[in-house]
């Protein structure tokens, strides 16, 4: 099954539009797993088992394993997701953006080593920085469009011949690029009105919108916004206002408890 295929069945079966981005800082780890070598691992894996109802996939962060020598770790984890909730599309948030033979490796990296179903990647470096990770038919490209950063502004809103960059990003995201059909974007809930006007430029391509939560993106704006006529088209991610709901032995199901809130609140305006 394609990432495409398994996010579309997730959509349905769990009646959520809710990414749960894992980025363990094992600084805000509840007490009892801060000193275990293992903790980066436990505590994602118990706030996956605690939230795989609610989803419609799962990304891990890169950069917050490998802060913490936790790739090994992080391969655990995925392998677990894939084991015990097989329906569940894995998000590997690398944001990789290199020239055509690193990006081999970097494709390599991300659905070899990490099996991931799908990756982030930066597509500023051109149409063959991005071919690699299309060379594994059955794998997801998202590519960063509008971004959730205000900084994101500074590049993506030059104008490239009558378009915003990003509007450029879309419009070969959704056209030329795509032939395999394994293209999604990112777009950040931050700025709603650019999700719309992604959404009029790219169809019912895919997108995943990183903001809500603790950047103060809104739920009822980003849902408006970038839904497709099936009620679906969306990863609205949240990350630490789910993963550190709770501080204590029972952090999982404080997370559990804000994972549920966060997916019923984006139905309500599906």
């Amino acid at each position: 099954m394609t990432f495409t295929q398994m996010l579309a069945a997730a959509w349905q079966t769990n009646n959520s539009l809710l990414c749960v981005g894992l980025d363990p800082d094992p600084a805000k780890f509840p007490p009892h797993l801060q000193m275990r070598d293992d903790a980066i691992f436990e505590f994602c894996a118990d706030i996956v088992d605690a939230t795989a109802d609610l989803v419609c996939c799962f990304k891990p962060q890169i950069a917050y394993f490998a802060a913490h020598r936790a790739e090994d770790q992080l391969e655990a984890l995925i392998e677990r997701i894939h084991k015990n909730h097989p329906g569940i599309p894995v998000i590997l948030d690398a944001k990789r953006g290199d020239i055509g033979s690193t990006a081999e490796q970097y494709a390599v990296e991300a659905f070899e080593r990490y099996k991931a179903d799908a990756v982030t990647v930066n597509p500023y470096m051109g149409r063959d920085s991005v071919d690699p990770y299309l060379a594994y038919r059955d794998k997801g490209v998202i590519l960063l469009c509008r971004t959730s950063n205000p900084g994101g502004s500074d590049l993506q809103f030059l104008d490239v011949g009558g378009e915003k960059l990003y509007e450029r990003v879309a419009r070969l995201a959704a056209s030329e690029w795509n032939s395999s059909g394994q293209i999604s974007l990112v777009v950040g809930a931050t700025f709603p009105a650019e999700i719309a006007r992604v959404r009029e430029i790219v169809g019912d391509l895919p997108l995943l919108v990183p903001g809500i939560g603790a950047q103060g993106g809104d739920i009822e704006a980003t849902v408006k916004a970038g839904r497709i006529a099936n009620a679906t088209g969306l990863m609205i991610n949240s990350s630490r206002a789910i993963l550190y709901a709770g501080k204590d032995e029972r952090y999982t199901v404080a997370a559990r408890k804000v994972a549920q809130q966060t997916r019923d609140a984006i139905n309500l305006y599906r």
